[in-house]
């Protein structure tokens, strides 16, 4: 707030959004422009176009998706000189890593699909954070992190899982099983289910390949938890886990399993 002459004046705050999908673009700016104090100033596309809009250090706040052709997030942090770098609202639908860092380095993080009441906490943390202080050394803080986090999504080692209440981490090995349901994917933990809006693709590309493979187009397992392997009828398997499911293999998937198992 800026008192001016008995009369106080309220600062705009500028923002870039920075997503390449129009559908999340227009959702952002819908939800912004209700926000008298807020103005988008610009979009972005790519994490070039990104980069151009913030070099003249403008903006006040970006909200950038993990994820974007050219240049993605990660990059573009570290290609803003700490003098220009606004807060940052990190915007990602599946990175788990990328979730644990922005909680404690960026402004604030909206896991897709977010709804109004979290993006209005959000907005409260930003409003929160603008009337602070901006310390470059937290700033070269959080893009060392940003480094060090694109190292650990080669190697994943936990899995998030995100539920109408909260969102929380398991350590791969405690997947029992992954199991397509509709729109949905049903992830089985040590006996609990627990559903993800994610596609079997999606999910499979995050998952060690030598930890975990499709046994039928619906289903993956985790190899550490089979405990035997049944003959079924015309060429199927019946697969036993240590916790009782029972899954079946089709014979499109029986030679993979076999090779990994080395039967």
């Amino acid at each position: 707030m800026i008192a001016t002459e008995g009369t106080t004046q309220t600062k705009t705050i500028s923002i870039l959004i920075a997503d390449d999908e129009p559908i999340a673009r227009d959702r952002l700016r819908r939800f912004l422009s209700t926000q008298p104090d807020m103005s988008v100033v610009a979009e972005a596309r790519t994490g070039l176009e990104a980069k151009d809009l913030l070099s003249g250090g403008d903006v006040d706040v970006v909200f950038l998706d993990v994820r974007m052709p050219q240049m993605d997030g990660f990059e573009l942090i570290n290609h803003i000189p700490a003098e220009r770098m606004p807060l940052v609202v990190f915007v990602t639908a599946h990175d788990e890593y990328a979730v644990k860092a922005f909680e404690q380095h960026a402004a604030d993080y909206l896991m897709k699909p977010f709804d109004q009441e979290r993006f209005e906490k959000c907005l409260e943390r930003i409003r929160l954070l603008m009337g602070m202080k901006k310390d470059a050394r937290q700033v070269e803080d959080m893009k060392s992190l940003v480094r060090e986090l694109k190292e650990m999504r080669a190697r994943p080692s936990r899995f998030a899982v995100k539920t109408s209440s909260k969102l929380f981490f398991v350590r791969m090995e405690e997947i029992d099983m992954i199991q397509a349901a509709d729109n949905y994917v049903c992830v089985h933990i040590n006996g609990d289910q627990h559903f993800v809006r994610e596609t079997m693709n999606s999910i499979e590309a995050r998952l060690d390949p030598d930890k975990f493979v499709r046994v039928h187009r619906s289903k993956i397992v985790n190899i550490d938890r089979i405990k035997e392997l049944h003959p079924w009828f015309h060429g199927d398997y019946q697969i036993v886990l240590h916790n009782g499911a029972q899954i079946t293999l089709s014979r499109t998937y029986r030679e993979k399993l076999f090779s990994r198992l080395q039967v």
